[in-house]
């Protein structure tokens, strides 16, 4: 009986190291690479929207807080800016 359990328990791990062989040489083709890349690239890709996203939450939310105004629309009940009279050099000059 015990030589029948180390027989299976040999047979079960020689598949696993065989499984685990050929996915690591597949992973190392050509394909292989070119999958790992792609799979990197869309985990930046999805990390960057995901920090935009809660950029862009949080700076609406801080100017909520502070009473801004959103990305430079003027409120209607704001008040008007000042525009000064500035002379320029050239008009000094005349």
């Amino acid at each position: 009986m015990a030589r029948t359990f180390w027989f299976v328990a040999g047979a079960g791990a020689g598949a696993y190291a065989l499984t685990r062989a050929r996915r690591v040489a597949e992973s190392l083709t050509a394909d292989g690479l070119r999958d790992r890349l792609s799979g990197l690239a869309v985990g930046a890709r999805m990390f960057r929207d995901e920090v935009a996203a809660g950029q862009a939450e949080k700076e609406t939310e801080l100017r909520e807080r502070l009473g801004l105004v959103p990305t430079g629309i003027p409120e209607l009940g704001s008040q008007p800016r000042s525009t000064s009279t500035r002379t320029t050099d050239t008009e000094e000059d005349t």
